[in-house]
């Protein structure tokens, strides 16, 4: 199968996800095509079956803004016609469903196009009224939507006038790259952030305001003030500043450590004794997955998608948002019970091998591109010949 994707290169869930897809589907021996305006951080390395091609976005002095979009659509149609891409499969619903539509409308050569819906997309983009009629134009007119949680599709199906059904496909982590590591080395590795008697507390984020990172501050103040504990904060982003000038205020500066931007995050994972994740706008939480895959309970709030992600009492605990207090009498509970915590850890890697393992999420990613042949379509019975041939 031939497979274009289309998505933001940088740190942040839907880039992940949709760059570890491609991998993973390139690795299965179908042959990938990026299509974005950089190298997804994530490729760390030329791979067999991917090609990355990049956006030229013009620079004229008539234009106040450089037509990116443009560009990336004719480029999407370009890469389609050339290569004879069977699907383009988009990440974010905006600016990408957009221009895979009219990348349609102008290539000599015709594909599907499948959008997944992430998050921030609908609910905060979404509530926009420059972008909601664009936003619901290219949902409506994609060959397949997916989100990432029962939860998002039902905030899509209230914030828009939605004429197709949305198909759940959760989001995945590689247990193969993240995964407890062994505790000699995770030993010497914690020696690096914190003493012996010292618990660990972890937040990875792009510090944007649904982060709350903050309250992240405020759960491990109280925490520490019981027992003797770190906090490592990784990641960068608009509120970085102020969440700065809080642990200062608290007094706090050499207890919390800000690690910034990271691109192997597994191995702060297993340094972990939990992961926090207070947002107030979560539509899956990627992280969560990550922290449970190498053995790390999640104290999370009951926003959007957490509670699919994490099953409250079992895997780790749900607080109402903001409920700082809450979060860390259940972080305290967790940490000062060392068998309670090896169970939740137990627990939490059985629910990601269960639910959202990379094998499993993209078979049934497959199993959606195939889909469309299964149900007629657009390509000629010597085109789907050649399809299932070359996949």
């Amino acid at each position: 199968m031939k497979i274009g994707i289309a998505c933001h290169p940088t740190h942040g869930g839907s880039g992940v996800v949709a760059t570890e897809l491609g991998k993973s589907l390139a690795r299965r021996g179908h042959s990938v095509h990026f299509i974005t305006y950089d190298v997804p951080f994530r490729l760390h390395s030329l791979e067999k079956n991917i090609s990355v091609h990049r956006v030229k976005t013009p620079h004229y002095a008539a234009f106040k803004y450089p037509p990116h979009d443009l560009a990336l659509a004719n480029l999407m149609a370009k890469v389609a016609s050339r290569y004879r891409l069977d699907v383009i499969h988009v990440h974010y619903a905006i600016p990408y469903s957009i221009c895979a539509f009219l990348a349609k409308q102008i290539a000599d050569h015709d594909f599907y196009v499948v959008t997944t819906l992430h998050g921030t997309d609908v609910t905060i983009l979404g509530e926009t009224p420059s972008l909601k009629k664009m936003i619901e134009f290219g949902i409506n007119h994609s060959d397949a939507v997916t989100a990432v949680s029962n939860s998002l599709i039902e905030q899509t199906n209230n914030t828009f006038q939605i004429e197709r059904p949305i198909q759940l496909i959760y989001n995945f982590v590689d247990l193969s790259e993240y995964n407890r590591q062994k505790r000699q080395d995770v030993s010497q590795k914690r020696l690096e952030f914190a003493t012996p008697q010292e618990k660990i507390l972890l937040h990875v984020s792009n510090f944007r305001p649904v982060k709350r990172v903050k309250d992240v501050v405020s759960v491990f103040n109280l925490i520490q003030k019981q027992i003797p504990a770190k906090l490592l904060l990784v990641g960068e982003g608009p509120e970085l500043p102020s969440v700065k000038e809080y642990v200062d205020e608290l007094g706090l500066t050499s207890k919390v450590l800000f690690l910034g931007k990271q691109n192997e995050v597994a191995s702060l994972y297993s340094l972990a004794d939990l992961f926090i994740i207070p947002s107030e706008k979560e539509s899956f939480g990627l992280v969560a997955i990550e922290a449970m895959a190498c053995g790390v309970p999640v104290i999370g709030s009951e926003a959007g998608g957490l509670p699919e992600v994490i099953k409250h009492g079992e895997t780790g605990y749900l607080s109402p948002i903001g409920d700082v207090e809450d979060m860390a009498k259940h972080a305290l509970h967790l940490l000062e019970n060392p068998a309670l915590h090896r169970l939740f850890s137990l627990r939490g890697l059985k629910r990601v091998k269960q639910l959202f393992s990379l094998k499993k999420i993209v078979s049934e990613y497959e199993a959606l591109y195939r889909s469309f042949w299964s149900g007629g379509g657009v390509y000629s019975e010597q085109e789907e010949e050649s399809f299932y041939t070359s996949s």
